[in-house]
């Protein structure tokens, strides 16, 4: 190139810049905290950053995550022990009542409504199917008993969705807490809805087991207890023991008047003049045989602190009155300080994180459902553990589902254990009707995606209402588990009289009964019921909480409108009206 030549000019030309596209895996993401948290995923997040999350930390972080972790297994404990201490008071209050009822050797929808009753009134699916089990080889047919485990089946999910009431305080936690909770009562409700006209009509439960215990012979010994009852049990039993043998044996009564261990009433055991005990020394050997609701405890032989040797009946249900009340008590309290403190641990995690370290596999969650059941031998405290890591967001739906599979097939491993322990094979083939029950309904709905949502799609329509209404949760227990179960135990009642009166009555309220959920169907469907009843539910929150604050709103008003006055010389009407009288 010369001189002469002309130099090659290079113009920049302006070149448009891409707009920045935010992949899902970048490093924004939701944190617990945010005000506008939200369980839906932001992002993914690596092992390696879950590992430096969760393992990397200087020495002041680790002396405050264990200072975290030691308060919350405090509160975990004693939410424990108010879980076991109101079961037992369960019994003690509704223990006659409970007796009476499972011990009716009814028809299948009788059956099934007589378990799950039984269940809310001992507030323990493993008490009713020990129950059930103890009474199949005393008279009680073991098809009834299969019904009657299905029963128990959906009565074990009342205690969660109790627990999830804890967190009305938060709108949005109790949203996703009764969401985490009534999965557990969809899928219960749902497998019934299936599974119950399929054995009516074949009786394939039934069969089934049979063929599984032909030929296992079975021995009564002591009874198999896990873990985590040694550590909650010997501090509920100093404070009351429920005495399980009146339920078994008011419910023989039930079934055979001629049981020479069966009991016609609780009222049986009390009255004698030397009281419950036979000795100058109150302990178990002297009280064992004479002991009414309130019993003492095998293992110590020491006898509880609500346990009175001339104590009434009256007296006994008291006494597992006031433990109802304390067991609550001590269960809200342990279910806000262990929300609080673990909010106060995440503060700030990011979702990311938590999700991916609990995005397991649903086998694998199904697995730890079970596992932890086996352990701490109910269901009930497994899903009432997680239903508030379910409300701070910890755990997505869609993870608590397949957990709360496993702790329903957990807890029925605990009835086979026990059956195991008894006498005749009977109890053993009503346990395994209660295991297969389950695991068919987990194949039945949850292996498909579309059948799944159904009952992930119903449980945060419940959750919205929760958070809408607060008072929704109350209805929903007060509908499901009494008032359903009332209704149809009434009607077959009234088709087992043998008085064509009583069978036209029932026959009658089944017509209106069909004719009442046809129209309140087409309703929802086609009137705009949705939309009918969340409009209702806001106006009942909205006059709630107007209710509430209408002493402060009121008082708050009177001082703004005296300010009002002070600053601008406005007199009082009355003031104005003694002066203009004055100058007449």
């Amino acid at each position: 190139m010369t001189d002469a030549e002309p130099k090659e000019v290079v113009v920049d030309t302006p070149v448009e810049e891409e707009e920045e596209i935010v992949k899902p895996d970048a490093k924004s993401s939701v944190h617990i905290g945010d005000a506008d948290f939200t369980t839906e995923i932001v992002g993914t997040a690596t092992w390696n950053e879950v590992f430096q999350k969760c393992c990397v930390h200087t020495g002041e972080e680790w002396l405050k995550i264990a200072a975290g972790t030691t308060v919350v297994c405090f509160f975990l404990y004693f939410f424990l022990f108010g879980l076991e201490l109101l079961g037992t008071a369960a019994k003690i209050v509704g223990g006659c009542s409970a007796g009476e009822v499972l011990g009716d050797d009814t028809n299948p929808i009788g059956a099934l409504m007589i378990g799950i009753l039984g269940t809310v009134l001992l507030q323990s699916s493993s008490t009713t199917t020990s129950v059930i089990v103890g009474l199949a080889g005393s008279g009680l047919s073991v098809k009834t008993g299969i019904y009657m485990v299905m029963g128990a089946n959906i009565g074990t999910s009342v205690t969660n969705t109790i627990v999830a009431m804890g967190q009305m305080g938060d709108g949005a936690q109790l949203e996703r807490a009764f969401a985490g909770a009534t999965v557990h009562d969809l899928f219960n409700y749902l497998s019934v809805c299936v599974l119950l006209p399929i054995e009516i009509i074949t009786h394939y439960l039934y069969y089934l087991t049979k063929e599984m215990v032909r030929g296992i012979t079975t021995e009564k010994d002591d009874k198999w207890e896990g873990p985590i009852k040694k550590l909650v049990s010997p501090l509920s039993k100093k404070v009351i023991v429920a005495n399980k043998d009146i339920i078994k044996n008011i419910a023989k009564y039930q079934l055979d008047p001629t049981n020479e261990k069966g009991i016609k009433d609780c009222s049986e055991q009390y009255g004698a003049e030397e009281g419950h005990c036979k000795g100058l020394e109150v302990n178990y050997e002297n009280c064992k045989k004479g002991a009414g609701l309130i019993a003492c405890d095998k293992k110590s032989g020491d006898c509880p602190l609500f346990f009175n040797e001339f104590s009434t009946q009256e007296e006994d249900e008291t006494a597992g009155g006031v433990c109802l009340f304390i067991a609550l008590v001590i269960l809200v309290i342990c279910l806000i300080g262990m929300v609080t403190m673990l909010q106060k641990m995440m503060m700030g995690m990011s979702t990311r994180i938590i999700y991916k370290a609990t995005d397991l596999h649903p086998i694998i969650s199904m697995i730890l459902g079970l596992g932890v059941t086996m352990i701490v031998q109910s269901s009930s405290i497994t899903t009432s553990v997680l239903t508030p890591l379910c409300g701070l967001g910890v755990i997505r739906l869609e993870v608590m589902l397949p957990l709360t599979l496993g702790a329903n097939i957990g807890t029925t491993i605990t009835g086979i254990l026990g059956a195991l322990v008894t006498d005749g094979s009977e109890a053993l083939q009503v346990a395994f009707a209660h295991t297969m029950f389950n695991i068919t309904a987990i194949c039945i709905w949850y292996p498909f995606p579309f059948m799944r949502n159904i009952i992930l799609t119903g449980a945060r329509k419940l959750g919205k209402g929760a958070s809408i209404y607060r008072l929704f949760p109350v209805f929903y227990i007060l509908v499901m588990f009494f008032l359903v179960p009332g209704i149809f135990i009434g009607i077959s009642f009234l088709f087992e009289a043998d008085e064509k009166a009583f069978e036209a009555l029932g026959s009658v309220i089944v017509i209106f009964l069909f004719i009442a959920i046809g129209l309140v169907a087409y309703w929802y469907k086609y009137k705009d019921g949705p939309e009918k009843i969340v409009a209702f539910m806001t106006a009942r929150q909205f006059r709630y909480e107007t209710n509430q604050s209408l002493p402060e709103d009121m008082a708050f008003l009177k001082a703004e409108v005296t300010r009002l006055k002070e600053h601008t010389g406005l007199a009082d009407p009355e003031t104005e009206e003694a002066e203009e009288g004055a100058d007449a």
